[in-house]
């Protein structure tokens, strides 16, 4: 896949100051080569957050629902690295694009809870976490990366936004698993490692 350009968000997450409020922990944790980045989900701006942090260097591609890939829409979606997949059902080209991006060494970024956290909800009652986001790093081999983000769903406040990236969740134990079986003990070590990160940036 061409690498697109993000000055779309670039742009953006500039204007609004969000770059200026932005701490950034736990880069070192990032492997170099390709793996799934996954993260917590509080704003539309979540991806542009997260990507920002690693942009230049390396880009980040994320899934975003085919209803966005429209006319009107479907030029600005592929203009910030984003891919379509169908929710709901099963998607084999998503699922080939993000194995190629994965295996060409890119980062596929996505987000287990699969919609944004409403505001003021506890944690027991955040959606329920897709296996998918595992599921993909465990078919593709490579690292299944935790992030914590906090601060978005207050964009236009002056409080600040946090990116906490974890240590790679580990997966080497899970081979001999039935694949349903090893992709949902991969996303309940994944979303313990979200929560960790974002308690410990809160």
């Amino acid at each position: 896949m061409a690498k697109p350009l993000y000055v779309a968000a670039g742009s953006l997450y500039t204007l609004i100051g969000a770059a200026k409020r932005q701490r950034v922990l736990g880069r070192e944790n990032v492997p170099q080569g390709g793996f799934v980045l996954a993260a917590n989900h509080l704003s539309n701006v979540d991806p542009f957050t997260v990507g920002w942090c690693l942009f230049p260097r390396r880009q980040v591609y994320y899934m975003a629902k085919a209803e966005l890939f429209n006319p009107w829409l479907g030029w600005a979606m592929r203009a910030i690295a984003t891919f379509p997949v169908r929710r709901g059902e099963p998607d084999t080209e998503a699922l080939r694009t993000a194995l190629a991006l994965l295996h060409d060494g890119e980062i596929v970024g996505m987000f287990p809870e699969g919609t944004r956290r409403k505001k003021g909800l506890r944690k027991k009652f955040a959606p329920q976490p897709h296996t998918g986001t595992a599921r993909i790093a465990l078919m593709a081999g490579v690292p299944l990366v935790p992030v914590g983000v906090t601060g978005t769903d207050h964009l236009f406040s002056t409080g600040r936004i946090s990116v906490a990236f974890g240590s790679p969740i580990p997966l080497d134990d899970l081979a001999g698993m039935p694949r349903k079986r090893a992709a949902e003990v991969a996303t309940e070590r994944l979303m313990a490692a979200i929560e960790e990160l974002v308690a410990g940036i809160s």
